[in-house]
């Protein structure tokens, strides 16, 4: 069978494509390397909390079911996508991770570890979290203590009694610096000093302000110039734990030691480990052989579409179209544009 489309991934942007895709009439498959409808949620901390309110955090056509002012866990966001998926019927293989896509023609074959599909139109949906950025750190060569990133992090139980230096300034770094300092000591580092922005404004969230003001559509440029060096959202107090000292922020050191930290002043301080919250990469490399792809490993795309291979589209790809493109209140929209311009594509073909 061809399909009209094939979906890689079924975090929140492969279930909001499919719906877009239903709701079309097309015919497609939605292919998910791990064994649950979910994406990569399971494997991420389990204290997570999104920074948008239950509100501000649905996929077209279903409501977050959790009151519109709360913080969704989690749990919540995995629960609320296998209930997507189940409620609209979205056609799901998990258990069926892609290796390759080849092209000939106007049709894609995508080779999965269970067998291949084909399809005249084929979205990337694995977004920007199946990859952790690990840079490098000047002396990590002799660092003879643990470097975790966040990634691998799941709750504080193991670090009690540490002494923890965290590398990163945003949402993750700060959430898990303030979990585990409440039983260890750890000290936060950045380049940027840290700034929080309240999570609410005149008693409204500030997710309320950003789409009514129109911010929240914004491309992902001008919202980097708006809130530097503002980066991360205050929701749980996080700004009276730094006032405490718990934990505490320092700019970034010069450079690892065999057993430790040199920080700029000189001062040399033995630590148990280094944890890196410094986000992820994106890995499309399942792509390389349609020349999709920049030497970098960079998709060539505008707005979701492939600019070199026709019927390519990608969805939930951070700042593809605004702030919001890589989370659960960004790619339902960003799913309909796509899914418009792939029917376009489809029609084209058939009527060829």
């Amino acid at each position: 069978m061809i399909y009209d489309a094939l979906v890689i991934g079924a975090g929140q942007a492969g279930p909001a494509t499919g719906y877009h895709l239903k709701m079309k009439g097309l015919s497609f498959l939605i292919l998910e390397g791990n064994t649950q409808p979910v994406g990569s949620w399971p494997f991420y901390y389990n204290s997570l909390k999104l920074f948008s309110p239950a509100g501000y955090s649905s996929l077209p056509g279903m409501k977050f079911p959790a009151p519109p002012n709360t913080y969704p866990t989690k749990e919540d966001v995995i629960s609320y996508l296998k209930e997507y998926a189940a409620y609209f019927e979205l056609p799901v293989k998990v258990g069926t991770r892609v290796n390759r896509v080849i092209k000939d023609g106007d049709i894609f074959t995508v080779f999965t570890e269970t067998g291949s599909y084909q399809a005249f139109s084929l979205i990337s949906a694995t977004g920007s979290f199946s990859s952790p950025n690990r840079p490098y750190i000047s002396g990590q060569e002799i660092f003879c203590k643990p470097i975790n990133h966040s990634s691998e992090y799941h709750d504080a139980t193991p670090f009690e009694g540490e002494r923890i230096v965290i590398v990163g300034g945003r949402n993750s770094a700060v959430q898990i610096g303030v979990e585990i300092s409440r039983i260890a000591d750890v000290t936060l580092t950045s380049r940027k000093p840290i700034n929080l922005i309240p999570h609410s404004i005149l008693g409204q969230d500030i997710h309320v302000w950003a789409r009514l003001s129109g911010l929240d559509k914004l491309p992902l440029g001008h919202w980097i110039r708006l809130s530097e060096p503002r980066t991360a959202i205050d929701i749980s107090g996080y700004k009276e734990a730094f006032q405490a000292g718990m934990p505490d922020w320092r700019p970034m050191f010069s450079h690892l030691t065999r057993d430790g930290v040199q920080w700029n002043d000189g001062m040399k301080e033995e630590v148990d480990r280094i944890i890196l919250a410094t986000g992820y990469r994106s890995n499309f490399s399942y792509l390389s052989r349609i020349g999709a792809l920049e030497p970098s490993g960079k998709t060539i795309q505008r707005a979701g579409i492939s600019l070199n291979v026709p019927g390519l589209y990608y969805v939930g790809i951070s700042g593809q179209r605004s702030i919001s493109s890589a989370t659960l209140r960004g790619v339902g929209s960003d799913a309909k544009y796509v899914i418009n311009n792939a029917v376009r594509h489809l029609k084209k073909i058939k009527q060829g």
